[in-house]
């Protein structure tokens, strides 16, 4: 038994969810999202929330029944709050600026990494050194995230790249005499 899954996914006012053939839509304040439904479980919209139910006795059913209600969690918190990633640059000459629908990162390289924001993704630079993600759909928040730290990886001697809000980059004492 799934103990993720056993909870019906609640659906605050202002939220509409509704089942359009094999796709389960959810519609709020911050947009629609959609996901593919899987035949292997069931979905109850009721009007207080979502239930989400193995459709057989399967062992795959049963792998798939807490993910997708986690899935169908992630559709209800993206059009009511929405996502957001923080981006942290450290560096010597290491900046970021938001340009429109671009990004524009100066990395150490001998030219500027420029990178095209996707729809329905917002990218804030408060300052040179931070980066803000924010949509409602979380897998593309986390996959642009992913994106950009890609470009510039910390390095544990000295601590220079890009790295998430919070994580610990684990540092190494460097050459000695």
């Amino acid at each position: 038994m799934s103990r993720i899954g056993k909870k019906a996914v609640a659906v605050p006012a202002g939220v509409t969810a509704s089942v359009n053939g094999n796709q389960l839509s959810v519609k709020g304040p911050k947009g629609t999202l959609a996901m593919q439904m899987s035949d292997l479980i069931t979905y109850d919209v009721q009007s207080d929330g979502i239930a989400v139910q193995p459709a057989n006795d399967t062992k795959k059913a049963r792998a798939f029944w807490g993910m997708q209600r986690t899935m169908v969690q992630n559709l209800v918190t993206g059009v009511t709050e929405g996502f957001t990633k923080k981006l942290l640059i450290t560096g010597v000459g290491y900046r970021a600026a938001a340009q429109g629908r671009n990004l524009k990162l100066q990395l150490g390289y001998s030219h500027d990494v420029n990178i095209d924001v996707p729809e329905g993704i917002e990218v804030k630079t408060p300052d040179a050194t931070t980066v803000e993600i924010s949509g409602a759909d979380k897998q593309k928040v986390g996959q642009l995230a992913a994106e950009i730290r890609r470009w510039r990886k910390p390095e544990p001697y000295k601590g220079k790249g890009i790295k998430y809000d919070g994580e610990f980059i684990f540092r190494k004492e460097g050459k000695k005499k």
